[in-house]
Formats: C-alpha cells, sequence, structure tokens
C-alpha cells in the first residue's frame, strides 16, 4: 500500500467521524428545555367502604373452602401403589 492510498483513507475516516459526530448531535441531543409533566396520584385512605351486598354477602361461594370430590381414605396418595383411586 502506497503511502498516498493510507493518507486518503485516514482523511476519510476522519471526514466520516466527524459528519457522524456532527450529525448524532442534532439527531440524539435532548432539548435545553427537557421538562416533563407527571400525573398525580390521589391519595390513599385507610377507610374502607362496605361492598355491595348484592354480590358480596354471607350466602355467596366461598374459593378457599375445601371442597370433597368422593371419599378418599388414602393417607399416602404418593406411594405408587394406586390404591388411591
Amino acid at each position: 500500500m502506497k503511502q498516498k492510498d493510507l493518507a486518503m483513507i485516514v482523511l476519510i475516516a476522519g471526514i466520516s467521524g466527524g459528519i457522524a459526530l456532527v450529525a448524532s448531535h442534532f439527531i440524539f441531543s435532548a432539548p435545553s428545555n427537557s421538562q416533563q409533566k407527571a400525573a398525580v396520584v390521589p391519595v390513599i385512605s385507610t377507610r374502607f367502604t362496605t361492598p355491595d351486598p348484592q354480590f358480596f354477602n354471607t350466602q355467596s361461594f366461598d374459593p378457599a373452602k375445601l371442597i370433597e370430590v368422593g371419599s378418599n381414605n388414602n393417607t399416602n396418595p404418593f406411594d405408587g401403589s394406586g390404591s388411591g383411586q
């Protein structure tokens, strides 16, 4: 490679780097007034209002209640004997 070719590559790389630096400054620079507004969150209260009795009553379905389907007397269901079926 000749010395003239090497100088041309260095010159092109320098010009390309300068153009990239200027372009990135215009593309990625933050505006001078960079204040943003945030939404105001309402205050959480410790007061709890009672829910509608139409949906929450003492006779409603309780998903935490144990429901047993059939009778199963097997106290060790994972013993591999298959007697719990």
